[in-house]
């Protein structure tokens, strides 16, 4: 096996990645250095010759893929061809420092056409386009053959930009009645216990039951026993219940009642495959610390052996889970839970995929930390900026806080938006502001974390439906909520910080839609969204809206 150069790869090839992973590999003489998969188990025990390294399992150095196809197009005689070829990269130079290290997977479609070219099952498919899935996004064509090839991976996009099913699709393909023919698991006869093949954490309740619909979605009104939620407000007991009658194969669920319900002992996760930290940012949050720390050491049982499945020192046997975190930005807390948590994991991101060490290797300009400044270039900046989905418009109106409510009522006429979301800062003046709105004629409701689940649950369903039309919340909607046809955000009430203000704008303007925020202030905290405007750099124009239609302003200079 030819050695990686870059010293900073050294820690994610070799012994420290298990044998027996996923795939059995091939090279075609046809296309010299080319590597072909053929799927055997996940939890295959075939010897193998020599260690696996990212060469072995398919994944590239962009240097190496781009020497291939100049030596391809060399022997062919085609370097007068209509075809571009990419020219090589520079060679590094002896003492310098090489700051990124990107990975191919060789034949990997990171901009697919369809999700047929993904290797997903026939039977996945086939739902995929009985419920309307045609495209997938840069994300979905870069994280699920990553994550099908057996990597713990780190998915990182913009708000909006199908995360969910970037990690959904590859878990479906080898768990439940929609994998993969010869997606055979190594099972323990001895066991009377139906263990639970999949585990999704996510930080509020709100996002758990989205991700359990697009999960029943998927499998289909016959299957959907098989996903079972598990979300703290609900009752205990009817969960505890459904996990015995049911014995669901995926469980998503916050990490409180995950916990709870685990330690009671009705929940049997130590032969899990895929661990998933949705929002994982919010999961490393100090009140969920013990409740993680439980997860992470039971889900799977995770250990440091060079095998898969093998027998550990008790002489018992154990399998290795496949942990996939997902988060729309990365600070530097997410880069060390994942270093952490994961083994060797890779950081996908839309049409890349890069090592989690070139991550620290390229410096401050890719990553958030806690400490650094809030100025112009600071890396929360570029980390919220990343957050934003591509297709938004960004205005600000400045107002006397007694008209707010009257700008707001103002701003939804001139837009014509039929699916809006309002947020504040406090919850104790969300349902004065519904109130407001209901007295002018709009129909509105209030979303927050002291509503019960029942009342949480019809408020969505209302809003999704266009029963109402203005959703009143806090930040507990920033994060997770997924409601595709929303067309405008307002912040009644400035956010904190720019990752805030993405959080909050990354509602609307999803997968690939426009959308329209718009933040509404007083005239002396003008200086906060120019702050926003120059940490996010994007531009955020001063309007007003005049007989029914938005009229842009020229900023004082």
């Amino acid at each position: 096996m030819p050695a990686i150069v870059s010293s900073r790869l050294l820690c994610i090839v070799g012994e420290s990645l298990p044998f027996g992973k996923l795939f059995h590999v091939s090279r075609p003489a046809c296309y010299p250095g080319n590597v072909r998969f053929r799927y055997l188990s996940r939890f295959s025990h075939e010897n193998r010759n020599g260690p696996l390294t990212l060469a072995s399992l398919g994944f590239r150095l962009k240097d190496e893929v781009e020497t291939d196809r100049l030596n391809v197009v060399d022997k062919l005689g085609q370097q007068n061809s209509a075809i571009e070829v990419p020219k090589a990269k520079r060679k590094v130079k002896s003492g310098e420092v090489k700051k990124s290290v990107e990975i191919e997977i060789e034949g990997a479609p990171f901009a697919a056409s369809s999700f047929a070219e993904l290797g997903l099952p026939p039977l996945l498919l086939k739902r995929l386009e009985e419920e309307g899935f045609t495209l997938p996004t840069d994300v979905q064509s870069t994280a699920v053959p990553t994550i099908l090839k057996g990597y713990d991976a780190v998915i990182q996009s913009y708000t909006g930009s199908g995360k969910t099913l970037a990690y959904l699709l590859p878990i479906l393909s080898e768990v439940g009645p929609l994998k993969k023919e010869s997606a055979t698991i190594v099972e323990d006869t001895g066991s009377k216990k139906k263990d639970v093949e999949a585990v999704i954490v996510a930080p509020s309740r709100e996002l758990g039951m989205q991700i359990v619909r697009e999960v029943e979605k998927l499998l289909g009104p016959a299957d959907k026993r098989l996903v079972q939620q598990l979300v703290g407000g609900a009752n205990r007991s009817r969960q505890e219940e459904a996990l015995k009658k049911n014995k669901p194969l995926i469980v998503v669920g916050t990490p409180g009642r995950i916990a709870e319900i685990s330690s009671a002992g009705k929940l049997n996760t130590h032969g899990c495959r895929f661990l998933v930290l949705d929002e994982v940012d919010e999961l490393l949050a100090f009140n969920f610390r013990e409740d993680m720390h439980r997860i992470l050491e039971h889900v799977g049982k995770r250990r440091s052996g060079p095998g898969v499945g093998s027998k550990s020192l008790d002489g018992t046997r154990r399998t290795e889970r496949q942990t996939i975190m997902v988060s729309a930005t990365m600070p530097m807390s997410v880069v060390r839970a994942a270093r952490g948590w994961g083994r060797d994991p890779v950081l996908v991101r839309a049409k890349t995929v890069s090592s989690l060490e070139s991550v620290l290797a390229s410096g401050p300009a890719t990553m958030v930390n806690s400490d650094s400044s809030s100025g112009t270039n600071s890396p929360s900046s570029q980390a919220a900026s990343e957050s934003l989905p591509p297709l938004l418009k960004h205005y600000y109106c400045t107002t006397r806080l007694q008209h707010k409510v009257d700008t707001l009522r103002r701003c939804v006429h001139a837009l014509d938006a039929k699916f809006v979301i309002v947020f504040m800062n406090q919850n104790k003046q969300l349902k004065d502001i519904v109130y407001k709105l209901e007295a002018r004629g709009i129909k509105a409701a209030e979303l927050h974390g002291d509503l019960g689940k029942l009342a949480r649950s019809t408020v969505l369903k209302k809003f999704k439906s266009g029963e109402i039309r203005i959703l009143v919340t806090n930040e507990l909607a920033a994060r997770g909520l997924d409601i595709v046809e929303c067309d405008l955000v307002i912040n009644l009430e400035l956010p904190t910080d720019s990752i805030h203000y993405a959080h909050r704008a990354g509602r609307t303007g999803r997968l690939g839609r426009k959308g329209v925020v718009v933040s509404i202030c007083e005239q002396h905290e003008a200086f906060v969204v120019k702050k926003l405007q120059k940490q996010l750099g994007v531009a955020i124009q001063s309007c007003d809206f005049v007989e029914g239609k938005l009229i842009k302003e020229e900023d004082e200079k």
